[in-house]
């Protein structure tokens, strides 16, 4: 019996170039292993509404009901799927050949390995990388949030992913979760998934995109730096108060 392996990818197919990168991502992924060995669970929790019920090939799509925020949007992914190992995705990969089985080898020669990166020419090698040797531990500098594989204990041992962080910070927040409660992260750079650039944020509108990019920065700077309530708050009634009047600029 092939290993099973939930897929959980976001995306926002919000115009057909869009639609296509999500497309091509389910494309690489089901072509990268060996169904006999590996088999893939591939559920995508697709923003826009406007294609509701448009599935995409290969896969189980499903179309929430609340808004848009990155890691809620993971936590009904990992609550929607069952398999013992998964793999929270961007829409925007390209998975080459046999990177899962690469992980799965390095988790089964290291049991204490729980969570693990593959690697990206894109990051990777513009942090001193190369795509061959043995697993390197590490978090910050080393964890791609685009592709985290894991063992779904891994929650049991963490909790859900913070919902208060919408869509940047959310890697920084799961670094420091997993180095709080002492959960091994690897690079495994023999597991190669490139991450394209992506274009989800094009298009957007300005007071949206300071949305999901300014105000997580006041929250984790209040969870993990120590700034108090009060400052958090301060911080974000004013943000509000500016976007409102489009007065907002990132300082």
């Amino acid at each position: 019996m092939p290993v099973k392996i939930d897929i959980i990818i976001l995306s926002y197919a919000k115009n057909d170039a869009l639609r296509k990168v999500t497309e091509q991502t389910i494309r690489s992924l089901l072509d990268s292993e060996d169904p006999g060995k590996i088999g893939f669970d591939v559920l995508v929790i697709e923003s826009n509404k406007d294609v509701k019920p448009y599935p995409f090939r290969g896969t189980r799509t499903i179309y929430p009901d609340t808004k848009f925020g990155y890691n809620k949007y993971m936590n009904i992914g990992v609550r929607e799927s069952r398999n013992d190992f998964l793999c929270l995705c961007n829409n925007d990969l390209i998975f080459q050949a046999n990177w899962a089985s690469e992980i799965l080898k390095a988790m089964d020669d290291d049991p204490a390995l729980q969570s693990a990166n593959p690697y990206c020419p894109n990051f990777h090698e513009k942090e001193g990388f190369k795509p061959s040797g043995p697993p390197v531990e590490g978090y910050f500098g080393v964890l791609g949030g685009w592709c985290i594989f894991m063992k779904r204990k891994v929650f049991d041992i963490i909790g859900p992913l913070d919902e208060n962080l919408i869509f940047w910070y959310c890697d920084a927040d799961y670094c420091q979760t997993l180095l709080k409660f002492g959960v091994k992260n690897c690079l495994v750079p023999t597991s190669v998934v490139v991450h394209l650039r992506s274009e989800s944020l094009i298009g957007m509108d300005k007071s949206e995109i300071q949305r999901l990019t300014q105000k997580p920065r006041f929250y984790y700077s209040y969870k993990w730096h120590h700034h108090s309530w009060l400052k958090y708050k301060a911080q974000t009634l004013l943000f509000n108060a500016k976007a409102l009047t489009g007065m907002y600029k990132e300082t």
